[in-house]
């Protein structure tokens, strides 16, 4: 259910589309087709308030208490509102409300409304909370005005009772200086809670459509914002926007959406690897060199344009580099040898990339550990089968990280002695015991006791905890007899700098 909630845009009636149906229906009309016209998810939110018992009988009739003569001048019956929420799913349209009070919240299950929202001023709300809780609707919290503890607690409030919730940013003026808006907590939300949606409820000037585009660039998933028409004598407030305004602050939305990518592809497209080699220097012979040579940088030159299979002067000039000619050159012709990494660069860039894993999990190793990179097949096939386990500590209880790279196998075995617990950190992880698939999330666990036979895998790479009673060099056996035939020091690589 918490797929309702992700990239999603809401549109909230403003003033309560001034207590019309026929105004709330023009509004509804527009916003379905913003919605079809950028191809994007999207609600439309009603306010519901009780109002026979949300006001205090003796303040009905007053018009200096904010807000309530608003409130009482636009009120809409049930039924109107019944016929709202119909018009907003006939657009293709999620019905989303945010109610005031227990009476409502009975009001909006009534009238089939997908989506509930708890406005900030109900955050703290208990009594009501605990009310739209029971309704096991996927819900949208916003945070306005609260404090990371209370965050925290509506966060784990909602994760308690299995609630689909997402949690938006929010400043809780009306309109919002730009110098308030804080964006940049959008990025610690999305960290703090991981898998919970998180988004943005604006009330920005209406014209700003930047600050929806840095939103989405700090992450935020849904994006909210007060849209409405002006009626004669009811102008639109400071915060509200037009049709036209929200057609710009969608598109705005999307554009920024489509340009910021997805953080967990690094795709590099065939033309710009293209227009990069245009303007690389190609190796060139500087002399006649003989087939078998063992080309030296007195050999070559460097220079533009270089051919498409034309060994690079980066590849030339990496540590460690060597080329022999494959055939004689002529003085001036392209060299075409390609670059063969050895092993200590292949295991280099092996190091670098289980580091970069453990910089994007938050996780820190101190210096004092062991590294080892298990390979039961060479390291040539270790980005293949193989994994990096790191000791922390190895007494009569010992811990370990286990680094995997995107795609590596670690092969079928068990521990004679060992017993150990897998806790996965980050990524995805497959466990096969004793012959039957456990997928974990990150958070998950699994006992693995002495003699039972255990393999694992990832698809986009995985750091667990092993914790373990001692962990011994020659506790494992290995199901594949090759494996098991090595001493158990062949197939592994102990680094002694990390």
């Amino acid at each position: 259910m918490t797929d309702v909630l992700n990239d999603l845009f809401i549109f909230e009636l403003a003033n309560n589309h001034q207590g019309s149906t026929t105004h709330a229906l023009r509004i509804i009309a527009a916003m379905g087709e913003i919605a079809r016209r950028h191809g994007v998810r999207a609600g439309v939110k009603f306010q519901y308030r009780d109002l026979d018992s949300f006001v205090h009988p003796d303040f009905k009739a007053r018009t200096d208490v904010p807000h309530i003569p608003r409130f009482m001048g636009t009120r809409l019956s049930a039924d109107e509102f019944r016929g709202l929420v119909a018009a907003v799913h006939r657009e293709g349209l999620i019905s989303v409300c945010t109610p005031f009070d227990e009476a409502s919240v009975s009001l909006a299950v009534e009238h089939g409304v997908q989506v509930l929202k708890v406005a900030s001023c109900s955050a703290d709300d208990w009594p009501l909370l605990e009310c739209v809780a029971a309704t096991g609707k996927p819900l949208v919290i916003s945070t306005g005005g609260l404090s990371v503890r209370e965050i925290d607690s509506l966060a784990r409030f909602a994760a308690n009772r299995r609630l689909a919730h997402a949690l938006l940013h929010c400043i809780a003026l009306y309109p919002t200086p730009n110098a308030l808006l804080n964006l940049a907590f959008i990025s610690r939300m999305s960290v703090r809670y991981p898998g919970v949606p998180v988004g943005y409820s604006g009330h920005e000037d209406p014209a700003d459509t930047t600050v929806v585009q840095l939103a989405v660039a700090r992450g935020a998933g849904i994006l909210e914002r007060h849209v409405g028409l002006a009626a004669d004598g009811a102008p639109l407030n400071a915060y509200s926007l037009s049709p036209a305004q929200a057609d710009a602050w969608v598109a705005a939305a999307v554009a920024a959406r489509t340009a910021i990518g997805r953080s967990d592809v690094r795709e590099i497209t065939a033309a710009e690897q293209a227009s990069l080699r245009s303007l690389k220097r190609g190796v060139y012979a500087a002399r006649a060199v003989a087939s078998g040579t063992l080309l030296t940088r007195d050999d070559v030159f460097f220079a533009m344009p270089c051919e498409p299979g034309q060994t690079t002067s980066g590849e030339f000039g990496r540590h460690r580099a060597v080329f022999t000619a494959s055939r004689a050159y002529s003085a001036g012709e392209a060299i075409h040898e390609p670059w063969q990494p050895d092993l200590i660069s292949f295991t280099r860039d092996i190091i670098h990339e289980a580091q970069g894993l453990l910089h994007e999990a938050g996780i820190v190793i101190g210096d004092e550990v062991e590294v080892e990179l298990s390979h039961h097949f060479g390291l040539a096939r270790f980005r293949d089968t193989g994994a990096i386990f790191i000791t922390i500590v190895n007494r009569d209880y010992c811990k370990k990280l286990a680094v995997l790279l995107p795609g590596q196998t670690h092969p079928v075995h068990h521990h004679r002695v060992k017993e150990e617990t897998f806790h996965l950190l980050w990524g995805d992880l497959v466990v096969t015991l004793d012959g039957r698939d456990v997928a974990l999330k990150p958070g998950g666990t699994l006992l693995v006791a002495p003699g039972s036979t255990h393999a694992f895998s990832s698809v986009g790479g995985a750091i667990f905890e092993e914790i373990s009673t001692r962990s011994l060099k020659s506790d494992s056996v290995y199901d594949d007899a090759r494996i098991q035939r090595l001493d158990p020091m062949e197939r592994k690589t102990i680094l002694e700098q990390w």
